[in-house]
């Protein structure tokens, strides 16, 4: 072989080589990614080094005495049963592969953009933290393809699932009083996680206080504070969001639309959360979480002023 051509060979080589590192990032092959692979950033821990939750433990709410009636949960109620996750647990792992009255779940949380979201799974898939995130958000990966899911897309990035989409459930992301009050029979996420953390600590105080994000973020909209509290919609076309500054200041119910849709709002500015119902009164599933976070993957959404 001629040195022009084995020079050529070994420059092919390398070129191969460092373009697949590109695409590979804690393990997870981005090669056919829908989302910009380099703004797909490493949050610190390797792939499950933060560990999901894969046996959850639950006890009854007169037993769960590490919770104040200020402490903050994801509330899921399907059927007769009703589960609280406390956001004190679900910083330290983000994921619950949990089952409910026969459905299974998973239980997410990105303690960076404010996130709680429970999605429908099938009893064939259950997820894992791949310890990357896209605008400052978790990616979860499901460990039967190694696909990569953004959590506020709601579909799949990368992988063989690719364009799969989650299916949201309504949950309430609310204090421990009022998810206790509504549900006094609801079981709650046991600190007996098999895992050593000190639930007690939390890993990210005064995050929310803070107007940095840890990671950059795009689509930034300085109209409110970055870490303000929205309820944010995604239903077929119709993309909407309420910042929590603008419910406080019309009071509990407020009569809105989504698109060409009536929606009624329900806020409640105690327990800091909030619901969207339809002009039957169905729930419609909606995600509580930061400003900055929500527009970041949606700045096309119309806000909602009073």
């Amino acid at each position: 072989m001629r040195r022009w051509q084995f020079l050529l060979l070994v420059l092919g080589a390398a070129v191969a080589a460092l373009v697949w590192s590109g695409t590979r990032k804690n393990g997870f092959d981005l090669s056919n990614a829908s989302i910009p692979v380099g703004e797909v950033l490493s949050g610190g821990p390797p792939r499950d080094g933060i560990p999901a939750i894969d046996k959850p433990r639950f006890i009854a709410a007169h037993r769960a005495d590490f919770l104040s009636d200020e402490s903050r949960v994801i509330g899921v109620s399907l059927g007769d049963e009703a589960r609280a996750y406390p956001i004190a647990i679900l910083n330290w792992h983000e994921i619950v592969n949990d089952h409910i009255n026969g459905e299974s779940i998973v239980v997410t949380f990105c303690p960076l953009c404010g996130t709680g979201m429970v999605f429908e799974t099938s009893p064939y898939t259950d997820f894992g933290v791949s310890g990357l995130l896209y605008n400052s958000d978790v990616l979860l990966y499901d460990r039967q393809t190694e696909s990569l899911w953004s959590q506020l897309k709601m579909q799949a990035v990368s992988g063989k699932r690719l364009g799969e989409k989650l299916t949201l459930l309504a949950a309430s992301h609310t204090s421990w009083a009022d998810w206790r009050a509504r549900y006094p029979h609801t079981r709650v996420l046991s600190t007996e996680t098999g895992h050593r953390r000190d639930y007690q600590r939390d890993p990210y105080q005064d995050y929310a206080k803070q107007r940095r994000t840890y990671f950059p973020v795009a689509n930034q909209n300085s109209r409110y504070h970055p870490k303000e509290m929205v309820i944010g919609v995604v239903q077929g076309d119709s993309v909407k969001v309420w910042p929590f500054a603008e419910l406080a200041k019309t009071g509990r119910v407020i009569v809105d639309t989504l698109g060409p849709e009536a929606v009624t709002v329900i806020f409640n500015a105690q327990a800091r959360t909030g619901r969207v119902v339809d002009a039957s009164g169905e729930e419609i599933p909606s995600t509580i979480g930061f400003w900055f976070a929500w527009m970041a993957f949606y700045p096309q959404s119309e806000v909602y002023q009073h």
